[in-house]
C-alpha cells in the first residue's frame, strides 16, 4: 500500500517522514528525488537548460536559488518546469517502488502531491497541517529565507482546506507530531 504524505511548506511532512524511516518504513521524498534527477538525468537536464538557458547550471548542478527566484514569481514558468520534472519523478517512484514487498506500507512525501498528480500513485493520503504563522516561522528558520519568500511558496500550493476532503488522515503539528501518530498510520498495515 502506498501512502502519500502531503502538506504545505513547513507543515511537518519531513518530520513525519523521518519518524517513519526510523520505524523501518521506506519513504520516497519527491522533492529530494526531483533535485537528484534535475542534476543527474541527462534528458531532464537538457529540458531544463532549454527552458532557462545553459547558465542555469553551475558546475553541473542546477542553480536552485536562481530557479526559485524565477518560478515563484512567474506561475507560467513554474507550470512549464513542473510539466517536465513531474513525469520524470513519477517514473523514478514507480521504479523505486519495485524494490519493496507489495504487502507492506511504503510512503511518498510530496508537498505537491495533488498539484503534481502524485496522488494518483497512492492508496491513502495523510495531510500534515500547521497554522500559517508556525509554518512561516519554521521555514524562515530552516531555510534562512524571508517571510515574503515563504509566502510566495505558500501561494503556489493548494491550500489545506482543499486538500483535507481528499485526505484519509489529517495530522496537525502546531504542537509537534502527536504521540499516537504511528498508531494512526499502522492501522493500514493490516
Amino acid at each position: 500500500m502506498v501512502i502519500g504524505i502531503t502538506g504545505g511548506i513547513g507543515s511537518g511532512k519531513s518530520t513525519l517522514s523521518k519518524l517513519l524511516r526510523q520505524q523501518g518504513y521506506p519513504v520516497y521524498d519527491t522533492d529530494k528525488e526531483a533535485r537528484r534527477l534535475q542534476d543527474e538525468d541527462v534528458v531532464l537536464v537538457q529540458q531544463i537548460k532549454s527552458l532557462f538557458g545553459e547558465n542555469i547550471y553551475v558546475d553541473g548542478k542546477l542553480n536552485r536559488p536562481a530557479v526559485a527566484a524565477l518560478v515563484f514569481s512567474n506561475p507560467e514558468l513554474l507550470q512549464k518546469l513542473t510539466t517536465i520534472v513531474h513525469p520524470a519523478v513519477k517514473q523514478d517512484f514507480i521504479d523505486w517502488k519495485r524494490n519493496y514487498n507489495s504487502e507492506g506500507l511504503i510512503f511518498m512525501e510530496s508537498a505537491v502531491l495533488f498539484e503534481g498528480g502524485f496522488n494518483l500513485l497512492t492508496d491513502k493520503i495523510i495531510l500534515v497541517t500547521a497554522s500559517e504563522d508556525i509554518r512561516i516561522q519554521r521555514v524562515t528558520k530552516r531555510d534562512n529565507i524571508s517571510r515574503e519568500q515563504v509566502l510566495l511558496r505558500i501561494k503556489n500550493q493548494i491550500p489545506d482546506s482543499e486538500k483535507a476532503p481528499k485526505s484519509d488522515l489529517i495530522i496537525n503539528t502546531n504542537q509537534g507530531l502527536p504521540d499516537d501518530v504511528m498508531q494512526l498510520i499502522v492501522v493500514w498495515q493490516h
